[in-house]
């Protein structure tokens, strides 16, 4: 007799679950409650894009509008092979929770292409993005939905849509997004913002936990725009970075890793595993089940599954 395994719950049905718990507990109103737990807009684009190779590709991407009770919705683009319409749905709706938690008068939203944007080419990404941009951009304004970056986009793309999207207006406008180049009327700051807003979370709650920052073991998964600010910031406040992970696998020392070494060799464009600094190579499984003081997984969602959860030795995810 074969056990049968449950198939993991999808982002969506994550956020949908963690809602309506929530509405138990607050006793919602009913109806609320279903508002909360539909996107008011779901827009789904496919749209050929020119190769450099002279064939043409179509693209799937999406916008999902979650709520807008509070103000025009604001959330990221993901480029990302993950990208479907029940994880934009999740992330959108987890957008709006966030907006509220913080008070600022938005709701939430989020978007993304299904691509991997590390196999095309810049003239294919530029021209990629574009016509998403134009796609989208009927839903898409200063007072209606301001994009951002998230996992596979940066600044350079967010200039890319504020430029689409002002051609077709006949003026700039650059307030169509945030994480623009400063260059463009970005801000200062921004690129570090959420790894900076991680590391002060985690020294927050060591100070409460009565647990000294220094010298703390932390393992870090994910070293993007997130997890390597994060690990800078941490080791800079003396605590002792062990591990590090990219999508490629990741490094570990029990003795501390060289963080300003990594990240100039990830900046060049460099595999950390590839880096000759003294470690052990670890899966990305393996660095979530490290026995460390502070666990921060730094990557996509959904990496801490059931199985591994139980594996899980760290004092404190973050």
């Amino acid at each position: 007799m074969t056990s049968q395994v449950a198939e993991p719950e999808s982002a969506y049905e994550t956020a949908q679950s963690q809602l309506r718990g929530v509405a138990t507990m607050l006793d919602l109103d009913a109806g609320l409650t279903e508002i909360l737990a539909s996107p008011k807009r779901e827009l789904t684009v496919r749209f050929p894009v020119r190769m450099d190779n002279g064939t043409t590709r179509v693209f799937t991407g999406y916008r999902v509008q979650h709520n807008e009770a509070r103000g025009p919705v604001k959330g990221g683009l993901r480029y990302s092979p993950m990208v479907n319409l029940d994880e934009v749905r999740a992330l959108a709706m987890w957008m709006t929770w966030k907006c509220a938690l913080v008070n600022i008068p938005y709701g939430g939203a989020k978007g993304g292409v299904t691509v991997d944007p590390r196999s095309l080419s810049e003239g294919e990404l530029e021209r990629m993005t574009r016509r998403y941009a134009a796609e989208i951009s009927i839903i898409i304004g200063p007072e209606r939905d301001i994009p951002a970056p998230d996992v596979g986009t940066d600044g350079r793309i967010m200039a890319w849509i504020m430029d689409t999207y002002s051609m077709q207006h006949g003026h700039s406008v650059p307030g169509v997004v945030t994480g623009k180049p400063v260059e463009l009327g970005g801000s200062y700051g921004r690129l570090e913002a959420t790894g900076r807003g991680v590391a002060y979370t985690t020294a927050e709650a060591c100070k409460r936990q009565r647990l000294s920052l220094r010298g703390t073991s932390v393992a870090v998964q994910g070293f993007g725009n997130v997890g390597s600010v994060t690990a800078r910031l941490l080791a800079q406040a003396g605590a002792k970075v062990v591990a590090v992970s990219d999508s490629h696998g990741g490094v570990y020392n029990p003795n501390g890793l060289d963080i300003e070494a990594l990240y100039a060799h990830r900046a060049d464009g460099g595999i950390l595993a590839e880096h000759p600094i003294e470690h052990d190579d670890v899966t990305n499984e393996e660095l979530l089940q490290l026995p460390v003081d502070i666990l921060i997984p730094a990557a996509l969602e959904g990496q801490v599954t059931e199985q591994i959860a139980a594996k899980v030795r760290c004092k404190m995810v973050v």
